[in-house]
Order: structure tokens, then sequence, then C-alpha cells
């Protein structure tokens, strides 16, 4: 049988209120086996595609409650908003490298100060200059999939022990390597389940979202940025290039390793 049943996909409501029958057999879900986990994601992804964003993001507070959180890279605060709209008080992970713009740090500490979520700051196991020492300076510049694991990925891997799932601000029209994301995952590698709630947006959407809401956003956008990351390892985009052109312009790099 389907473990996810008709009732946790009905008529949502923002003000937090849903069905007695969804109530009772979402809010305290437990623990899920791995093998639960990914048949949960596979109907979800079908039931759940060409959803509002909002109905993805309740979907996944409800059915995995505290042991769910959203990660964000606070180059916007679009799906943080969603989700403090839909789920208040919700933990959002923010990986701070150590080598962010100051520009990405505003827009957290914007985020911490305006909306209803609980921010959790992520730091690597070493700070830039113990990296620095163990392993030379500049390693961004010579084994950047090395420097993003440390600073990035096994973070994000140390966050997410507290949790069964997770959402992301992946979006298809972003770059050719993201056009076949799902709306929801499983992560075979992590043993969890993956939330992409805006992943059918395009930019115009995004746009329309930060305008109504007045979302934060980086100022480097305003700049010549496609995308934000690392201060080391981004350029600001040519005209007509790929967003994500100005990450690892000198290598054949185009993620970080979170999302492979």
């Amino acid at each position: 049988m389907s473990l996810l049943n008709a009732s946790s996909l009905g008529l949502i409501d923002l003000g937090g209120s849903s069905s007695s029958s969804s109530s009772s057999s979402l809010l305290e879900p437990g623990r899920r086996t791995p093998e639960e986990l990914r048949v949960l994601a596979l109907d979800a992804a079908q039931a759940l595609e060409g959803r509002p964003a909002e109905e993805i993001a309740k979907w996944a507070t409800d059915t995995f409650g505290a042991r769910f959180c959203v990660t964000s890279s606070m180059a916007d605060a679009v799906v943080a908003h969603i989700f403090s709209r839909v789920s208040p008080g919700v933990d959002v992970v923010f990986l701070d490298t150590g080598l962010h713009f100051p520009e990405t740090l505003k827009v957290r500490d914007t985020v911490i100060r305006t909306m209803n979520v609980n921010v959790r700051s992520i730091r690597p196991r070493m700070t830039v200059g113990q990296q620095d020492g163990e392993y030379g300076p500049r390693l961004f510049a010579r084994s950047p999939d090395e420097c993003c694991f440390l600073r990035k990925v096994e973070p994000l891997e140390r966050a997410l022990s507290d949790y069964d799932s997770w959402a992301t601000g992946l979006r298809r029209d972003e770059s050719p390597t993201r056009a076949n994301t799902p709306v929801v995952a499983f992560d075979a590698k992590k043993g969890k389940v993956k939330v992409n709630p805006i992943a059918a947006w395009t930019q115009a959407d995004v746009d329309r979202y930060i305008s109504r809401w007045n979302v934060p956003v980086n100022e480097l956008f305003k700049k010549g940025y496609g995308s934000v990351g690392c201060w080391p390892c981004t350029r600001r985009t040519k005209a007509g290039e790929d967003p994500r052109a100005g990450r690892w312009a000198m290598f054949e790099k185009t993620e970080c390793g979170l999302h492979v």
C-alpha cells in the first residue's frame, strides 16, 4: 500500500490547520526505514508534480514534522519564506563555509531578524586557517572538489543527521544538470527524502514572489552575478551565459557536491 495517502494531499490551509485525518496520521510520523522513505518519495513525486510550492511545502512539514529542515544558500530567501508561511518555526540550515561574501551573510542575518524560522548556521570542522595549515593555502584553487567537500558536503551530512527529509531551492531552469529535478526525490546516498518545492518555477516566478513578499535577495545579483557561492570560486557572468557559468569558472565543475 502506498505510504502517501489521499488525506495528505488535501486542500492546504496556510493558517496551519488541516483535516483531522491528516493531523492524526502525519504530525508524529516517527522514524521510517530507507525503503519506506524511498516509496514515500516516489509516490509524492507523482502526486505533487504541478502542485503549488506551498502545497508541496505543507506536505513535507506535515509528513516529517521535527525531522524536516530547509537548506538555504542565502542567495535569496524564497524557499525559507515559503516554509515560514506554511510551517512557522521550521529549521533552516545554512552552511557557513567561512568563505561567503558579506552580502550573503547579510541575507542570512535578515532572515534571522525578520522571518519566523530557526536558522542553524553550520560550520566546517576546520576554520579556513586550520584548513590552510592541514592542506596548504588556497585549496579551492587547486582542488575545488576537496574544498567543497570539507566546507559544504561534510557539514551538510552532519547537519542532516537530525532529519529524514530536507528542502532545497533547486530549479529546473538553472542549468542543464538540473533540468530533470523532481519536486520530491529519494536521495539514496543520504537515505533521505529531498523536497524541491520550486523545481518547476522560472526566474520570472521567483522574481514575482520576491516582489510580492519583499523577500531578501543577495545584492550581488544587481552587480552582475548570476549565481552566488563562496567568493574565491564565484565571478560575474557575461551576457548570454548560463547563470551558473560564474561558478568554478576555471574548472570543469558545475556543482559543489551537495546535489550529486
